[in-house]
């Protein structure tokens, strides 16, 4: 059983100063994709994309304002995740001068579009590249795309024939992670575990060839037997205003790195799919960033 996904590096060289703000490289990007993406693919008198009558083969109301309608996806998820993520964290308070080299990542789930429908990566690379153009970051430094270049990637979700006793994960961006309607204040293994599956299955459910084809509540119990030993945390505040809503959306949780104790070999391969879905809430704005460290 494998989980499938395409990892498209996009490199630019900047025209002007351009300026990632600590935190927030992410969402700088995230945002004016997401304008240049509508234009591109809206029609101008379609006011709400994810109401659109076209919405399963409109790319922007597909990809970027997904949701579901009568009868689709899995049962009670009315909103469903994007089928992407941006992998910017490196650019995080950077600033690029005018020749320099830059780039960041996009990891695209949805692999083929559905009957009818245009593929997706068409429209993240004229969308970035007319972003870059017009100005990225506080002070709109412009920048020229100089190659998009897609790697598909197959992640093998069988366990391993080693044993694994203990490993490190390292929270690399803001993670927060739900347990029941609240915030889980430490990564403790279940909930670790279940989120990340959950994850993996919903967007192989959506996009890909179906739901994981695992025992989910055996797996949960063996989970419960993992325990986490030693977690170095810090809390990181950070929040985002729509420029379309006005709204505020919090961007904050925990980064560090927790330990963790137990039969963990059946669950590694989820963990490190982890790396490439991340995990927990916003994970299209960057959120949940984890790398796997055994030994």
């Amino acid at each position: 059983m494998t989980f499938e996904l395409l990892r498209v590096r996009f490199r630019f060289r900047a025209g002007g100063r351009v300026r990632f703000p600590a935190g927030l490289a992410g969402n700088v990007l995230r945002g004016g994709f997401g304008a240049q993406f509508r234009r591109l693919a809206c029609v101008p008198e379609c006011v709400d994309p994810a109401a659109c009558p076209r919405r399963p083969v409109c790319p922007y109301a597909r990809v970027f304002e997904p949701r579901a309608a009568r009868g689709e996806g899995p049962s009670g998820l009315s909103d469903w995740p994007r089928p992407f993520v941006f992998r910017a964290a490196h650019l995080d308070g950077r600033t690029f001068e005018a020749g320099q080299p830059f780039h960041f990542d996009v990891h695209l789930f949805e692999l083929a579009p559905p009957a009818g429908g245009e593929p997706a990566l068409p429209y993240f690379v004229r969308a970035l590249e007319r972003l870059a153009a017009e100005g990225l970051g506080p002070g709109r430094g412009r920048a020229e795309l100089l190659a998009a270049e897609p790697l598909r990637v197959a992640l093998d979700l069988s366990a391993g024939r080693e044993p694994v006793s203990g490993l490190k994960i390292r929270f690399v961006t803001p993670t927060e992670l739900k347990s029941g309607d609240q915030l889980a204040r430490t990564p403790e293994f279940p909930i670790l575990f279940q989120r990340l599956r959950d994850r993996l299955s919903t967007l192989r459910a959506l996009y890909g060839p179906g739901p994981l084809a695992i025992d989910f509540r055996a797996m949960g119990e063996r989970a419960a037997a993992v325990k986490l030993t030693r977690a170095d945390l810090r809390s990181i505040a950070a929040e985002r205003r729509s420029s379309r809503t006005g709204q505020v959306h919090p961007l904050g949780g925990f980064c560090g790195e927790a330990e963790y104790a137990g039969e963990l070999g059946e669950f590694v391969p989820y963990l490190e799919a982890g790396q490439w879905v991340g995990v927990g809430r916003q994970t299209v704005w960057g959120k949940g960033e984890i790398r796997v460290i055994r030994g």
